[in-house]
């Protein structure tokens, strides 16, 4: 989607041809059989530093579709609040100590030593492909103790990387503090849609691409590559129908690069073959219906439980956006209950578990919280678990991720697992639409950067913080 609103908006024909019934990939909604009503199979945010995912927003008319917020609510073990805000009256990276010391759930001797810790992680290589070092080994070896790596690294870093620190690289950390956190002000702000990823892709996202003259073609399942003297000529989809092109824009999972590479015998099918020694991670969505509202936050993070964020999905606090489906929270409210999710990232240990059992577990660390969950009703629940939600960022992920220009004349990758420099995120892919697109006008003989730069750091970032 973002390399052709990229190219669609720059005079170049596109037809998107989409595999599913919908947009969005792994960013997607259910329709819920009992409402109607579109359910986020995981509740996706957004921060400020995602420079080029905005401007995709932009791009596309989604912008107004987001509540930011500046400050995070922490719950810590105890059930104690702590309440996340940078402080405005110091520069970056200055101004996110006072949150971290106002902190209550961790000690002085555990801030201390994350402060120190942090320090250190901006020292430490932003690019070893040959480490084997995970942020957990790195962590016990930078003298980080337990409460603070429970507490506090394990808090961001999994939420923020989709997986467990025992699996994700310290150059994949140091992303998230240095440029998710420390560059610049507003950089760490949350962005949450305030209608579902089926409404914002599927409809919205949809109708401005076709408004930009993009074709866009649902259930379109590509079954081949069609290639000729070492240039692409156009797919073969499934059923038999061939569509010619002059650039091809292969935008599947890792795995699936790497089958329509072989098939079509490409010159670095091994290159891609590499690629499917990227290793998924799960990510689950508890979804949860009460009767009454057990929160008036609008989302919360909860510090040392298998609840690590919950999103408050009917909250009305803020006038709704137009919604061609009638309105979610409208029609959440009339189906008897409020609407919770609560996300599990990094979920292998709940494979196998009890269904049962996690709802159990799920529903204590809320009433463990807020008052009104111990005497909520639960009027139905869902778990949903993606078991390849995102790719791990595992130690030497960079070797194993190709650039979007492949051996092929006219073709090009995109996906989050290409070599973007960002984990497995909304910007990542945006950025690998981007990128694919600058190589096609450079093919075409017009050369132009789409790649929006990032948040401009500030005067003591850029003299404390190293380049990148």
């Amino acid at each position: 989607m973002a390399a052709a609103t990229a190219l669609a908006t720059r005079d170049v024909r596109v037809t998107l041809l989409e595999a599913k019934r919908r947009l969005g990939g792994r960013a997607g909604s259910y329709v819920d059989r009992e409402t109607g009503e579109r359910i986020d199979h995981c509740q996706h945010v957004a921060m400020g530093c995602c420079t080029n995912y905005l401007d995709f927003c932009e791009r596309l008319g989604l912008g107004g579709l987001f509540q930011r917020y500046e400050t995070l609510h922490f719950f810590g073990p105890d059930g104690g609040r702590s309440d996340f805000r940078p402080a405005k009256w110091l520069p970056a990276p200055l101004h996110l100590l006072p949150a971290l010391r106002g902190l209550g759930y961790l000690s002085s001797s555990s801030r201390r030593a994350i402060e120190w810790g942090v320090l250190r992680l901006t020292r430490a290589a932003s690019d070893d492909a040959a480490s084997t070092e995970t942020m957990l080994d790195w962590l016990r070896a930078n003298r980080q103790p337990a409460e603070a790596i429970e507490r506090f690294w394990a808090v961001v870093l999994v939420s923020a990387l989709g997986d467990t620190l025992d699996r994700v690289s310290v150059p994949a950390a140091r992303k998230v503090f240095v440029d998710g956190f420390m560059a610049a002000r507003g950089a760490s702000d949350v962005l949450v849609p305030r209608v579902s990823l089926g409404e914002l892709y599927d409809v919205r996202a949809a109708e401005r691409l076709r408004e930009q003259g993009v074709e866009i073609r649902l259930g379109a399942a590509t079954e081949r590559l069609a290639l000729d003297a070492g240039r692409v000529q156009g797919v073969e989809l499934k059923g038999g129908e061939r569509i010619a092109a002059d650039f091809v824009v292969l935008s599947v999972p890792w795995r699936r690069a790497a089958e329509l590479a072989e098939a079509a015998a490409m010159g670095e099918a091994a290159e891609l073959s590499r690629a499917t020694a990227i290793k998924p991670s799960p990510i689950t969505g508890v979804h949860l219906w009460v009767d009454r509202a057990i929160t008036d936050l609008p989302h919360a993070v909860l510090v040392g439980r298998l609840s690590q964020w919950v999103f408050a999905r009917s909250d009305l606090r803020s006038a709704p956006a137009r919604r061609s489906d009638g309105g979610e929270n409208d029609r959440c409210a009339r189906a008897g209950g409020y609407y919770y999710q609560i996300v599990i990232s990094g979920s292998h240990d709940l494979a196998g578990r009890d269904r049962a059992s996690i709802l159990d577990e799920v529903l204590g660390d809320l009433r463990a919280i807020w008052p009104a969950a111990r005497e909520a009703n639960v009027v139905r629940s869902q778990i949903v678990t993606e078991h390849e939600s995102v790719f791990s960022m595992q130690p030497g992920i960079e070797a194993l991720r190709p650039s979007q220009r492949t051996g092929v004349t006219g073709l090009m990758l995109a996906g989050d697992w290409t070599r973007t420099g960002w984990p497995a995120t909304m910007e990542g892919a945006v950025r690998s639409g981007y990128l694919a697109a600058e190589e096609i006008l450079k093919d075409l003989g017009r050369p132009e950067a789409i790649l929006k730069a990032d948040l401009p750091r500030g005067w003591l970032a850029r003299l404390v913080l190293p380049s990148r």
